[in-house]
């Protein structure tokens, strides 16, 4: 079963739960295709307090670069661009993140110019065609991540989250897929939430 999974890199919930999916990987016959999709896009035009605008203004810049690495090198590297820069970012506490960019993209031997590409609208409209892609399928009221799967009629099923911390390892981890494919096949079936009351767990 191929996952398609749609996460801004910023995002630490976003992050808990692609590390859950990595899990899955290993316990169910299930493969994630990973896909960038835009806080900053989601919030544009919104009335939000200076400071979050602030804060997506810098949004820009890890998806920016993820995308031009993608025109680049191909799908692969998406993830693994995800995982270093995600890693700083969040267990890391990296607060600057177009270091981190910097740093990911050294890391992984890519080339350098791609870390400019987080300044630069070039790569904007296959930004916001990915995101749109993801966030079409779930409608605007919902963030990242948004994870897509084959539906038993052919079509495909998405849905927000689970947002779930610490991500589940092992078994654990592909009984919660289970269950999270049961509830997302399920017609008319549209949330199930409680109160978060606890951070993102990184260990």
């Amino acid at each position: 079963m191929i996952a398609d999974f749609w996460f801004d890199p910023l995002c630490p919930w976003a992050w808990m739960t692609s590390r859950w999916m990595l899990e899955v990987e290993e316990v169910r016959p299930v493969r994630v295709r990973w896909h960038v999709m835009s806080l900053a896009v989601l919030n544009e035009g919104r009335d939000l307090p200076e400071e979050y605008l602030a804060l997506m203004d810098r949004a820009w810049g890890p998806v920016r670069t993820i995308v031009a690495a993608q025109q680049q090198y191909g799908d692969d590297v998406v993830g693994q661009l995800y995982t270093e820069i995600g890693t700083r970012i969040h267990p890391g506490g990296q607060q600057d993140w177009a270091l981190a960019v910097e740093e990911s993209v050294r890391a992984l031997g890519l080339d350098e110019s791609l870390i400019a590409a987080g300044t630069s609208e070039e790569f904007d409209a296959m930004l916001r065609a990915s995101h749109e892609e993801g966030i079409s399928m779930v409608g605007q009221d919902v963030g990242t991540p948004v994870i897509a799967v084959p539906g038993a009629d052919g079509d495909r099923v998405a849905f927000f989250g689970p947002v779930v911390t610490p991500a589940p390892k092992g078994e654990a981890a592909g009984r919660l897929w289970d269950g999270t494919l049961l509830v997302a096949a399920t017609p008319g079936f549209f949330e199930l939430k409680r109160t978060r009351t606890v951070d993102p767990i990184f260990d």
